[in-house]
């Protein structure tokens, strides 16, 4: 799939537009997920794109929150970005902004499921001993996703629907999650 855009172009793009460190290493964690979830899923050929996907998810975000999926679509259009890439961008706020496209490729569902997922995994690594996922189970992770005010911006109904737009059970989704979550800590430690 070409993505027109290289992963160094796609970081830099989002930079432009994200200052946090903390929207920065979302976008890290997102696109490294998604990485992992192409190669997966059999979706090899595919791991950059859905990679750049993941890196620019959330490029209005910090910018605009009031136009989060829908101002991203006018970036990167500006920017002459392929359509597939603005497509899954803009899937991703589906029933939660006012973006009205939905999530129809894997990778789109992927993305909806994951980036809220990788937010309540990371704040529940945070609270381990370890600080990391590396020691976390899907038994751990169930009570936290449970207990609603814990980690309260993260939305357990979007999880949801996510896993059910896979076809996947919870419990499948959390356990794939965290051993992508667990890839990257590796990688981001190397």
């Amino acid at each position: 799939m070409n993505a027109n855009i290289t992963k160094e172009e796609a970081w830099s793009l989002l930079k432009e537009y994200n200052k946090e460190e903390f929207h920065l290493n979302h976008a890290k964690t997102v696109g490294f997920v998604m990485e992992y979830f192409a190669k997966k899923l059999g979706y090899e050929d595919e791991a950059e794109f859905w990679g750049i996907v993941g890196i620019l998810h959330d490029l209005d975000f910090e910018m605009y929150p009031d136009e989060h999926c829908i101002k991203a679509q006018e970036i990167l259009k500006e920017k002459g970005i392929n359509e597939k890439i603005i497509h899954a961008v803009a899937s991703h706020g589906y029933g939660l902004t006012s973006s009205t496209i939905k999530p129809e490729h894997t990778m789109e569902k992927i993305l909806f499921a994951v980036d809220e997922l990788t937010g309540l995994i990371g704040a529940a690594a945070l609270m381990r001993p370890s600080k990391s996922v590396s020691d976390m189970t899907v038994k751990s992770l169930k009570k936290k996703f449970k207990s609603t005010s814990f980690a309260a911006g993260c939305s357990r109904d979007v999880i949801k629907q996510g896993a059910d737009m896979l076809g996947w059970k919870l419990d499948e989704l959390f356990q794939q999650t965290i051993l992508a979550m667990r890839e990257y800590e590796k990688f981001a430690a190397a």
